[in-house]
């Protein structure tokens, strides 16, 4: 189908891209790899009637070292991320996960800031900040500021970013020692979004789990924290039997859709299986 009809800014200025944003109003958007975008401009799903073009803006590509942190650019690609020296030392969950994409030609082109402002809840990065506690850098004409992974994502397929400010970037902690990570996802095919993906991270110490934090992906309208398992799993022994039975507990306070692709009650199944699994690779049962 071809989409409607928009007008097009490809600015080469953060400033300029934001001063487009905020004269466009409520009928303006951005684009950028436009992997989650352009399906929904076919389908006439979404009627923008202009559209700001930031994949020129090369600032917000890559990844800076902070010292404790690491800033992401949200124009850096999941390709990138899989690659990028930084994340594959101090956050291998981010391209672990990142790896899981769809595929090549899609990773090439979808950017880690694109997926997080879109907020499809079984997207993967979004479960993957929320666990990691991650930081939405938000620019606006009043400036810049600094958005909680919790408090970003507030309804399906909606943020806390207002209508006229651009993500810029996302900052993540460093992972120390001690820290182990793993991705699962379960879906129909290999390119297919996740039925239910959950992005671990375990911290282990004297052959238990210190603590852990669990985010999960097609749990709810939003990507979900499952705090109930990682309190169970927080003191447990780093083996599978305990972790098993921790993650017992990862669907509870969860509201789970159900479609085509599954009931409630297999997602809830699902979450319990997969946080098992994660757990148990994060913290090395």
């Amino acid at each position: 189908m071809i989409p409607a009809k928009f007008d097009y800014v490809r600015p080469s200025s953060l400033d300029e891209a934001v001063q487009a944003l905020d004269q466009g109003g409520e009928d303006a958007k951005v684009i950028a790899g436009g992997q989650s975008l352009l399906p929904l401009l076919r389908l006439r799903l979404a009627y923008p009637e202009l559209l700001v073009d930031v994949g020129s803006l090369g600032d917000l590509r890559g990844v800076r070292d902070e010292g404790d942190t690491l800033l992401i650019g949200a124009l850096t690609t999941h390709d990138d991320a899989v690659r990028d020296p930084l994340l594959t030392a101090y956050c291998g969950l981010i391209p672990e996960a990142a790896g899981q994409v769809a595929d090549p030609a899609v990773r090439h082109r979808a950017t880690i800031g694109g997926a997080i402002a879109h907020a499809d809840p079984a997207a993967d990065m979004p479960a993957v900040m929320i666990a990691l506690g991650a930081t939405m850098i938000a620019s606006g004409p009043a400036g810049e500021r600094a958005i909680g992974a919790e408090e970003f994502f507030s309804d399906y397929l909606t943020t806390a970013l207002a209508a006229n400010e651009i993500l810029t970037g996302i900052r993540v902690p460093k992972l120390g020692p001690g820290w182990g990570y793993r991705y699962e996802k379960f879906h129909r095919t290999a390119q297919a979004w996740a039925i239910v993906g959950v992005a671990a991270l375990a911290r282990r110490s004297n052959g238990q789990v210190a603590e852990a934090r669990i985010g999960m992906a097609n749990m709810g309208s939003v990507p979900v924290r499952a705090r109930a398992a990682e309190a169970a799993a927080a003191g447990a022994e780093a083996d599978a039997d305990a972790l098993r039975s921790a993650a017992q507990r990862a669907d509870e306070g969860t509201r789970p859709p159900a479609d085509l692709h599954g009931a409630a009650d297999y997602r809830r199944h699902l979450a319990r299986v997969l946080t098992a699994r994660a757990l148990a690779v994060a913290s090395g049962a």
